[in-house]
């Protein structure tokens, strides 16, 4: 799942972009209004959490703008208004839910995913045996539960989202660890290690495949690499 988070106080962005980068979001963050509804008519985001109050264009003519644009990502406002006026014209401006500040970081993953069960980004992924449900962060092959760790589901939803197709491990990088600096060069290795002990080795068929000198590419059983 992708999110923009749009918030002017750099304090509350940060703790938004690692908390939901640990709980397995891949997540972009800017400060204005105006640059908010470009990224969101450029990229394709499953949920944007988007400030009132911000530079430039503020967060209620900003969701106006994208929903003119056809942007259809699940839009949390946040803001410190909290009359009843103010939630109508948030809502009718775009937004698919409100949550007033301060708030709790847990009921906002739970609106969140609230959001994913109602949109398109909601939608079970499957491969083989394998399902992925992103509202739930549920993961099962062969109808049986796996655990992952917060980086390797975002991993594995990467292959999901992307299935059949060699990704480099570049490619990999940028997606699951955008952002980030200063990474190992074989970060990737070892989490699709990771992956591979969960997902392919207690059901003996290797979904995961290592296409030498290209990177990875999640195929069906029995296809040729």
């Amino acid at each position: 799942m992708r999110v923009l988070v749009v918030e002017d106080n750099e304090q509350l962005s940060a703790v938004l972009v690692r908390g939901l980068a640990e709980e397995g979001y891949t997540v972009d963050a800017c400060t204005d209004g105006e640059e908010a509804v470009y990224r969101a008519a450029t990229t394709e985001y499953d949920l944007i959490v988007l400030d009132w109050m911000l530079p430039r264009r503020d967060g209620a003519s900003a969701a106006k703008e994208m929903r003119r644009l056809g942007v259809r990502a699940g839009i949390l406002m946040l803001t410190a208004r909290d009359s009843l006026q103010d939630k109508v014209n948030g809502l009718d401006a775009g937004a698919d839910d409100y949550l007033t500040k301060p708030f709790e970081f847990e009921e906002l993953l739970a609106r969140l995913r609230a959001l994913l069960r109602r949109g398109g980004g909601s939608a079970v992924l499957e491969f083989a045996d394998l399902t992925l449900d992103p509202a739930r962060h549920r993961v099962e092959r062969a109808g049986k539960l796996i655990e992952l760790s917060a980086r390797e589901y975002a991993l594995l939803e990467f292959f999901m989202r992307h299935p059949e197709e060699i990704l480099s491990r570049t490619r990999i990088a940028e997606a699951v660890w955008e952002g980030e600096s200063g990474l190992d060069s074989n970060v990737v290795d070892v989490y699709v290690s990771y992956l591979r002990n969960k997902i392919d080795k207690p059901f003996g068929v290797p979904l995961l495949h290592t296409v030498r000198g290209m990177g990875y590419v999640l195929r069906a059983p029995n296809a040729k690499v």
